[in-house]
């Protein structure tokens, strides 16, 4: 009988995950200063019906402190119906090109506001995370 191995990605540790909290605590904070609807999410429950600025904390090894913006369910409802019945990629439907427009939109609104209120930002991976932005650090 063979034996399988599996590499399951690295937790970070327990002080790891309490500095990113801290973290995305200041973020919250900074985002709420500014007027942004905001509020703290968890990587393994689905948030999409609740619309502003999702922050969490990654727990994995890698990971960090994400800030993904959530539209109302309406918008992001008609872009993911007009996906599933199948579109042609160079001749996107306006719902999915607003809603598009709309995450770039906020992402980039985000990484300023952060920005200016003393964060190191990045934009996340997009393969892994969409749109959403990675906090590294904060400088007051």
């Amino acid at each position: 009988m063979s034996e399988h191995r599996f590499d399951l990605p690295l937790k970070a540790t327990p002080d790891t995950i309490g500095q990113r909290e801290e973290l995305a605590d200041e973020a919250c904070h900074a985002l709420v200063r500014a007027g942004i609807p905001v509020y703290r999410g968890n990587p393994e429950e689905d948030s999409v019906d609740r619309p502003g600025a999702n922050v969490q904390v990654d727990p994995l090894a890698d990971g960090g402190v994400l800030v993904e913006w959530n539209t109302q369910a309406e918008l992001a409802t008609a872009a993911v119906s007009l996906l599933e019945s199948g579109v042609d990629p160079l001749n996107l439907p306006h719902a999915i090109r607003h809603y598009q427009t709309v995450q770039i939109c906020m992402r980039d609104a985000i990484l300023g506001i952060l920005v200016s209120a003393g964060f190191h930002v990045e934009e996340a991976d997009a393969h892994s995370y969409g749109n959403a932005v990675h906090v590294k650090g904060f400088m007051p």
